[in-house]
């Protein structure tokens, strides 16, 4: 019998990304992944940490106390350094708190007008955090991904601020790599990686 896993987010974007991951675990995985979907009655979690492990942390916590799941919760965000780490945490919120990616896009555009390519470093990062309502097990992972704010959006295959997050690499902007690459190199991709080897360490019984 499969062991079901909520992924506790409301992002359909995050949702599709860490599906495609996880589905993936390995052939003979007894994971059954679902979301919030199966769950439309719950109260909106307040993010209200001043970290992105805070964040992940209390989404895990809630949801997992909710639905007595063994639950994945993540934040994640963009972190400017010539913004002094902007919009971080306030990244989905960056224009407001009904802000559309578009609106974000637009506000870190102008934040950073005039601004040189050499200048405009930045780095997605993301926060991992799976709560066992049955153990009160937690477990926390992180990831990167490096890049470089462009001077305008490029690109219409991701989320959020992937328009805009330049890749030298690839010579791309995030949006314009398809799917199966970008759960490769991405600041959630890594998280997840690092999260899959803790899931076959701590639930071996379930592999």
């Amino acid at each position: 019998m499969k062991r079901k896993l909520l992924v506790a987010s409301g992002n359909k974007g995050k949702i599709k990304e860490i599906e495609s991951y996880l589905e993936n675990l390995d052939e003979n995985t007894r994971f059954e992944i679902i979301g919030l979907s199966q769950y439309p009655n719950l109260p909106e979690v307040e993010e209200d940490g001043d970290t992105f492990t805070a964040n992940a942390l209390k989404k895990a916590r809630e949801r997992a106390k909710e639905t007595g799941l063994l639950t994945l919760a993540d934040d994640s965000g963009l972190v400017v350094d010539y913004l002094k780490g902007a919009p971080g945490v306030y990244s989905a919120r960056y224009a407001g708190e009904k802000a559309t990616d578009k609106d974000n896009n637009k506000k870190l555009l102008d934040e950073l007008k005039g601004i040189p390519v050499d200048r405009r470093s930045a780095h997605f990062k993301c926060v991992l955090a799976l709560v066992d309502p049955d153990t009160e097990k937690e477990i926390i992972v992180e990831g990167k991904c490096e890049g470089i704010i462009g001077i305008e959006p490029q690109g219409d295959k991701g989320f959020g601020y992937d328009p805009l997050f330049f890749i030298p690499k690839f010579n791309k902007t995030m949006a314009e790599l398809p799917l199966k690459l970008k759960n490769k190199i991405s600041h959630r991709a890594n998280a997840l990686k690092k999260m899959k080897e803790e899931l076959m360490e701590r639930y071996k019984e379930l592999f």
